[in-house]
């Protein structure tokens, strides 16, 4: 078995090299990272073409502009950004927004308040997760929109699985008093 480390090396070599237009390389890149970005884009726009074609999309993107990237992030993590900003992209293009659930994790607390998360808009959603403070919109994204769990959301913020928790339960609150300071507008429960 290859270690993680010998991995990130092998991919950072195949990037290098990618970098100088290497087919071969870009092939393995794509083969290295078809599947999980498939399957990321699958689940945004539920339709297996159009994820095919924007996966085809998303690598001649980050083919050509694999200049921009700095290593600051892993490449997967890198591409997988690329994807999912092309998924909403082409959802939005085909208006499906009401086909689109968010994924909530239960709260051990109880609210006041239950929304059913399933019949409102995901631009509304995110319109009302733009407002909210860095801290809380950055990991809510992570979480409900890129679908990383607390142990990769710790590992990508440097924060503890506890401060995960604990921000991810204040950022869904804080997320709720927004969504419901409009009842009067917008359809927050379902029924």
């Amino acid at each position: 078995m290859i270690s993680l480390e010998s991995q990130q090396t092998h991919i950072n070599q195949l990037i290098e090299r990618c970098k100088k237009n290497d087919n071969s390389a870009q092939m393995q890149v794509y083969e290295s990272y078809y599947k999980a970005m498939y399957n990321t884009s699958y689940r945004i726009l539920k339709d297996e073409f159009e994820a095919e074609d924007l996966i085809q999309e998303a690598f001649l993107t980050a083919f050509t502009k694999l200049d921009t990237f700095k290593g600051e992030v892993a490449f997967g993590a890198w591409l997988k950004r690329i994807v999912i900003n092309k998924s909403l992209t082409q959802l939005k293009k085909v208006t499906r927004y009401d086909e689109v659930r968010m994924d909530v994790i239960p709260s051990h607390e109880v609210d006041d308040i239950e929304i059913d998360y399933s019949s409102l808009e995901i631009k509304r959603v995110i319109n009302c997760l733009q407002s909210l403070k860095d801290n809380y919109r950055i990991i809510l994204t992570l979480n409900l929109i890129e679908g990383y769990d607390y142990e990769e959301i710790a590992q990508i913020l440097n924060y503890t699985n506890e401060n995960v928790r604990t921000t991810v339960s204040r950022a869904k609150k804080k997320l709720k008093q927004v969504l419901t300071s409009n009842t009067n507008k917008t359809q927050v429960y379902g029924g």
